[in-house]
């Protein structure tokens, strides 16, 4: 029983990677030391089935139970407090970015192909996101998308570090999922959701697993690159975003606030990049 409590807590706090934009599925569930476990699991998820089944029930419930218990408190947050979260969850992202450097670096120096893998990932989805919006739209809250979503936040979860939830909130999916969790809409978000989680990390696991083996260094600097380009056009107000970032009637005041919150989420980014590094 106590197993089962303790695995349901694991899954309640990886839950916060899903709704956090900054906050990574996957360095949590390496934090909490079964991230190796899952990705075993997924590569191979005939080898001990009924084990790795009982195993992962549990977290998987604290999981929708942490979704549901966060979705509310920060919905309310980003309605009322839009810039002062949007700041933090920036700051909390690139507090996160020296880790990243750091591991696409680990067993080989960089070179000029990770530099040009970097510069081309970041200025073309800097380019194609903020241009995304502007010839679709804020892409509306339907099943389709929603298994979109499920399949950003799955890649979450394989890629620890990446936090897919900011490309969420460009692609103005983020709210409508938030009010979806809060609601427990079980058909309309969490089905889809799960539907684009579980077929990503299906088609994905092994190629990840291959691709961050064979292409380490390559992956990362084109995961730092997504990561990079993402914050920064979240603090860019979006005219064909109605749910981007707005700065009218910010006074002073507001703005030294607004660097204390960049400031304190720089804090959380690089301390959780140091418990991962710890308990990796």
């Amino acid at each position: 029983m106590l197993s089962w409590i303790s695995k349901m807590i694991k899954g309640i706090v990886i839950a916060l990677g899903f709704i956090l934009p900054g906050i990574s599925g996957g360095v949590l569930a390496a934090i909490l030391g079964i991230y190796e476990r899952m990705i075993r699991f997924l590569a191979h998820p005939f080898k001990q089935l009924k084990e790795d089944v009982l195993y992962f029930l549990p977290v998987a419930i604290g999981m929708l139970l942490g979704i549901g218990l966060f979705s509310y408190p920060i919905e309310y947050l980003l309605e009322h407090y839009q810039v002062y979260v949007l700041w933090s969850f920036a700051g909390a992202i690139i507090g996160t970015v020296p880790s990243l450097v750091k591991e696409a670096n680990r067993d080989s120096e960089r070179d000029k192909i990770d530099l040009i893998w970097f510069w081309t990932t970041f200025i073309i989805s800097g380019i194609a996101l903020y241009g995304l919006n502007f010839v679709v739209g804020s892409l509306s809250a339907s099943f389709l998308n929603f298994i979109l979503a499920g399949s950003l936040l799955a890649l979450g979860i394989l890629v620890p570090g990446l936090s897919p939830s900011n490309l969420l909130l460009i692609l103005g999916l983020y709210a409508p999922m938030l009010i979806g969790f809060k609601s427990f809409d079980l058909f309309g978000t969490f089905l889809p959701i799960g539907i684009g989680a579980v077929l990503t990390l299906i088609a994905f696991s092994k190629f990840m697993d291959y691709a961050l083996r064979v292409y380490h260094s390559r992956v990362y600097h084109f995961i730092i690159g997504i990561v990079l380009s993402s914050t920064l056009l979240i603090l860019l107000p979006n005219t064909g975003n109605p749910e981007s970032i707005s700065y009218a009637g910010l006074s002073i005041v507001s703005y030294v606030i607004i660097a204390f919150f960049f400031a304190l989420g720089i804090w959380l980014g690089i301390w959780m990049s140091q418990l991962e590094e710890k308990y990796k």
